[in-house]
C-alpha cells in the first residue's frame, strides 16, 4: 500500500469467515481476483497503509497527541479499561476499551486507582472515557506489552510483560485488579447489563515519533488510532457514515475491521455492492486475505456457477 499502485478504493474488514455458507460477504468475492495476502491483525495491518506501523507502534503517544496535543517527549502507555474473567485455570481478557463508560464513571474508577499509581510514581491521564494513558519520564525503558487484539479471549498469563523488567508492571496490574474488584460502580454497571471494569490493559508503549508516510488520500473510520495516524500524516478523515462510504473515491480507506461480520452484512452490504459496481475495490481482511474487485467483474457469471 505504501508503494505506487493502481487507483482503487481500499476496504479494511474483520476476519474472513471460513466458508461461504457462513457469510454473504464471502459470496461477493467469487468474481473478484485473489491477491497475495496482506498483513494480518490490527497493528500489523496498519502497516499496509502507513509505512513502519507494526506491533511496536507507539500507539499510546500517537493517540494522546491526537486528543490532548501534549505527548511531548514523554514515554506513554495506553491503559485502557478492561473486563477480565477469573476462571479455574487463569484469568481471561474478555473486553478492552469500548465498554460504554461515561466520563464520570471513568473519573470515579481512576480516583480509586490513584493510590496505586502514586506509589508507582506514574501519572494516570483520562484522555477519553474509554482510552486512558500513563505518562512516564522520557526515555523510560519498557518491556514488551501485547496489543489487546493479541490477548482477547486468552489467558492473561500468556500476555503479561515478562522477565525482571516486567515484574514492576505485573505487580501494578495485580494492584489495579484488587482495587477495582469490589468497586461499587461495577455492581451498578452489571445491573444495567454492562460489563464491569475490573482491570486496565497496558499496551502501545513508547514516545511520539514522526508521522508515518502513506499514499492514502483519505480515511473513513471511527478508530482513534487510525484517525490519529491519518491526521498526523496530513490525510483527510471522515467519520464512518453510510453517506461517506457511498461517496468514497479512489485512494480512500474505508475502515470496517472493528465491526462484527453480521453487522456489516446487515447494514453495510448494499453500500459495498454499490461501490463494487462503480470503483475498483481492494478488500483486505484482518486475517490477511485480500481480493481485488473491478466493476466489470460482475459479468463473470461463470465463476458463481463454478463454485456451486
Amino acid at each position: 500500500m505504501t508503494g505506487k499502485s493502481e487507483p482503487t478504493v481500499h476496504m479494511w474488514l474483520p476476519v474472513l469467515p471460513a466458508t461461504e455458507a457462513e457469510s454473504a460477504l464471502r459470496a461477493l468475492l467469487v468474481r473478484a481476483d485473489r491477491l497475495g495476502d496482506g498483513r494480518a491483525g490490527y497493528l500489523t495491518g496498519l502497516g499496509d497503509y502507513f509505512a513502519g506501523a507494526d506491533n511496536a507502534l507507539a500507539a499510546a503517544a500517537i493517540t494522546r497527541e491526537h486528543v490532548a496535543h501534549d505527548a511531548g517527549t514523554d514515554t506513554w502507555l495506553s491503559a485502557d479499561p478492561a473486563w477480565v474473567q477469573p476462571e479455574m485455570n487463569g484469568v481471561r481478557l474478555l473486553a478492552c476499551g469500548q465498554l460504554q463508560l461515561t466520563m464520570d464513571e471513568a473519573l470515579a474508577f481512576a480516583d480509586a486507582l490513584q493510590p496505586a499509581f502514586d506509589d508507582a510514581g506514574i501519572a494516570l491521564e483520562i484522555t477519553t472515557p474509554d482510552r486512558w494513558h500513563l505518562r512516564l519520564p522520557p526515555n523510560t525503558q519498557l518491556p514488551m506489552f501485547s496489543a489487546p487484539e493479541q490477548a482477547l479471549g486468552e489467558d492473561l498469563s500468556q500476555h503479561l510483560p515478562q522477565g525482571a523488567d516486567g515484574k514492576r508492571w505485573r505487580v501494578l496490574i495485580n494492584d489495579i485488579q484488587v482495587l477495582l474488584h469490589q468497586h461499587p460502580l461495577n455492581s451498578a454497571r452489571r445491573s444495567r447489563g454492562l460489563a464491569p471494569v475490573n482491570s486496565l490493559w497496558l499496551w502501545g508503549g513508547g514516545a511520539l515519533s514522526p508521522p508515518l508516510p502513506s499514499t492514502l488520500t483519505g480515511v473513513i473510520s471511527d478508530d482513534s488510532l487510525l484517525t490519529a495516524l491519518a491526521t498526523r500524516a496530513g490525510i483527510k478523515c471522515l467519520a464512518r457514515t453510510e453517506a461517506a462510504v457511498a461517496a468514497t473515491t479512489n485512494g480512500w480507506l474505508i475502515d470496517l475491521q472493528d465491526l462484527p461480520i453480521r453487522d456489516i452484512e446487515s447494514a453495510w452490504l448494499p453500500v459495498i455492492e454499490a461501490l463494487m459496481h462503480r470503483h475498483s475495490l481492494r478488500l483486505h481482511f484482518a486475517s490477511g486475505e485480500r481480493w481485488q474487485s473491478k466493476p466489470w467483474h460482475r459479468w463473470r457469471l461463470w465463476r458463481r456457477a463454478a463454485r456451486r
